[in-house]
């Protein structure tokens, strides 16, 4: 048997975000807290949202205490905020840093006896839905608008734990392209990254399906043909970044990855490594890793990835062809290539164990091992 979850509601296109007060209104919300980061604030994206939240006459808390890599003491500083401000609904504006921060907090809220933030590591047996999400991502990659995934840093143990709970879905999730259009170059190009192995690894995943299938390649096909334009900021290519990031969570959110994201989660609690660069740097060589093991799927994603002649291809060469097209695309929206510069040899042995024993890494198409993983990270150094 297989199960799906998806939001109750989500709107898309520009100027969604005009929904927000509606469905606040509408569900019967009296106060919102509104959880950002602080560069939101600054560089008055967030204002876009809590205006609109003013305008309709309703009292809001801004929360910003939080960091890009979030930390145990963030989502903690949040309950405690979340609690003394009166709120009954959160607004997570953001990045998949906002947004787990504040699965985060609405879990704890209304499951108390999950207060020691570790405690919701893997999948926590809460019982009670998060306090309500309506969530409105300012970057187009993460999906955390309609994923039931969160990951919260453990600065203490130098580690991200990976929270998976059906219950901490937000209800409402406003894709706004908007609301991205401010993103730079450079971050546009990790984050869209990061879509593209949230689509491949929920494509070759173990738990891969149909319905699943459905989502991820379609997914993998929008983001070959936006990615560049949305680097370039062209108004096409910022919407179907939009658009294909989300179709990407609605699938790898129920089917789960692969080690490419454990091996990320790694790189980001050690260095601080943004995780769509982490996830980018990783993704042609983890690919080729796993590639006998996936069957004709590739030959699906050269497909989806615009790569021409596929059909008369060997498997070995649609295989082949699909790792350099995501490496083409990688390159082209300047995505580093190696770890040079990020990973530390003495840190190897540990790297390669936290990758090991995170999350994702089962639903590898491929069975790994601690040494294999450290061969890995090695070969990008």
């Amino acid at each position: 048997m297989n199960k799906f979850v998806l939001n109750e509601t989500s709107y898309h296109g520009a100027g969604a975000i005009s929904a927000v007060p509606e469905e606040i209104k509408a569900r019967g919300f009296k106060k919102a807290f509104v959880a950002t980061d602080p560069d939101l604030v600054r560089f008055g994206i967030v204002q876009k949202v809590t205006d609109l939240i003013a305008k309709a006459n309703l009292p809001y808390y801004l929360y910003t205490d939080i960091k890009a890599n979030p930390t145990i003491e963030n989502v903690q500083n949040g309950v405690k905020a979340f609690k003394e401000c009166g709120a009954d609904c959160i607004v997570a504006v953001g990045g998949g840093s906002a947004m787990d921060t504040a699965k985060a907090i609405g879990i704890i809220i209304t499951n108390p006896e999950f207060s020691d933030v570790r405690s919701l590591e893997g999948v926590a047996p809460t019982k009670n839905p998060c306090v309500p999400i309506i969530a409105v991502p300012t970057t187009a990659g993460t999906a955390a608008e309609v994923t039931i995934n969160y990951v919260i840093t453990d600065v203490e143990k130098k580690r991200k734990f990976v929270c998976v709970d059906v219950h901490d879905i937000p209800v409402v999730a406003v894709v706004d392209p908007d609301m991205m259009a401010s993103m730079p170059a450079a971050l546009t190009a990790a984050t869209g990254m990061d879509a593209l192995t949230h689509a491949i690894e929920g494509y070759i995943t173990k738990g891969a399906w149909a319905l699943s299938d459905m989502f991820h390649i379609k997914a993998i096909e929008i983001i070959a043909k936006s990615l560049r334009g949305a680097v370039a900021n062209t108004a096409e290519g910022r919407e179907g970044m939009a658009l294909g990031q989300y179709v990407a969570g609605m699938g790898f959110s129920n089917v789960g990855l692969g080690v490419d994201h454990s091996m990320a989660h790694t790189l980001s609690a050690y260095y601080d490594t943004p995780h769509g660069k982490a996830c980018a740097i990783l993704l042609p060589t983890i690919m080729a890793y796993n590639a006998e093991y996936t069957g004709t799927k590739y030959r699906d994603i050269a497909i989806a990835m615009g790569v021409e002649g596929v059909e008369a291809m060997t498997q070995e060469e649609y295989r082949a062809a699909a790792v350099e097209a995501v490496r083409k695309l990688a390159e082209d929206v300047g995505i580093p290539t190696t770890l040079k510069g990020i990973v530390k040899e003495e840190d190897l042995d540990q790297l390669a164990l936290d990758a090991y024993n995170d999350a994702c890494r089962p639903g590898n198409p491929r069975e790994t091992s601690v040494e294999e993983i450290k061969a890995l990270y090695k070969s990008l150094m």
